[in-house]
């Protein structure tokens, strides 16, 4: 195999961009967040997706055939580099025993088993890093953290941690993915903007999922809009079933509400099964 990607310099953008992470294998989300793009007129180099790709749902192989012929920008997350390299498991350092780490044992055994070898390719061309330019900001589209791709940075980490993921990537405006929630802070001519993902709801207690749009006002300055969209979810959670995945994920698709709050912050955790109100 080639010596990854670690970073990919996109150049100068011009919006609007669509921004989307954490696809999960949900193909019906992901054919309906396309046939959406599709009626705004949004073209694939105008659309980005902040990784995981892959992940609990039942269609790994499809949804990656979709996004490679999409021809969309795209960086790997943890769950891309972890079936590219072979591992045996997702990589998001789940506690060992915990819910998370039991049903990870079921998913992901299932999307190695059902990537071809071609999605595996693509997979290894990912970058970990985007960088480009946009609204006079130079920024960077990564999964996680600047310091760890299974990083998790939400709402309620502490803007100083923010700081030095700026001061380390040099930039001025992040993309984040990874934590699983829609969330955008900005201070001092500084951003960090998180889509959420479209192939889990936001455990906010409704089946909505989530992206981001990025633009520039009329003095050319950034502005951003977080956006919903209701997607065939009951058809997603029986094709789940059909393949004995998950059981608890299958009906977070159709609740809204996740199985467990393991990997969230306390204020984070309060506020599941609260609507998101957003936009």
């Amino acid at each position: 195999m080639e010596t990854p990607v670690v970073s990919k310099n996109i150049g100068t953008l011009n919006g609007p961009l669509l921004v989307f992470g954490g696809v999960y294998s949900n193909l019906q989300a992901l054919q309906a967040l396309q046939a959406l793009v599709q009626a705004r007129g949004i073209p694939a180099h105008h659309i980005i997706c902040t990784g995981d790709v892959v992940g609990y749902c039942a269609d790994p192989e499809a949804v990656v055939q979709l996004v490679k012929a999409w021809g969309i920008h795209c960086i790997a997350g943890n769950v891309e580099l972890q079936l590219r390299a072979g591992e045996a498991d997702c990589g998001c350092d789940f506690n060992t025993g915990s819910r998370c780490d039991i049903f990870s044992r079921q998913w992901y055994p299932y999307a190695q088993q059902a990537l071809s070898p071609d999605a595996i390719r693509w997979m290894a061309d990912l970058p970990h890093h985007l960088r480009f330019q946009f609204a006079g900001l130079d920024g960077i589209v990564l999964h996680g953290s600047a310091h760890e791709v299974a990083g998790y940075v939400f709402a309620s980490t502490p803007w100083a941690v923010k700081v030095q993921n700026f001061a380390d990537t040099q930039t001025d405006l992040i993309l984040a993915g990874h934590c699983g929630l829609p969330f955008s802070q900005h201070q001092g001519g500084q951003y960090w903007l998180n889509a959420g993902v479209i192939g889990m709801p936001a455990n906010d207690g409704t089946p909505r999922v989530w992206y981001l749009i990025i633009d520039q006002d009329e003095q050319g300055q950034l502005r951003y809009t977080h956006h919903y969209f209701e997607y065939d979810h009951p058809a997603a959670a029986a094709k789940m079933r059909t393949h004995r995945l998950p059981e608890a994920y299958a009906r977070t698709l159709e609740t809204g509400l996740w199985d467990n709050c393991e990997i969230l912050p306390e204020e984070e955790t309060l506020a599941q099964g609260v609507a998101l109100a957003l936009v």
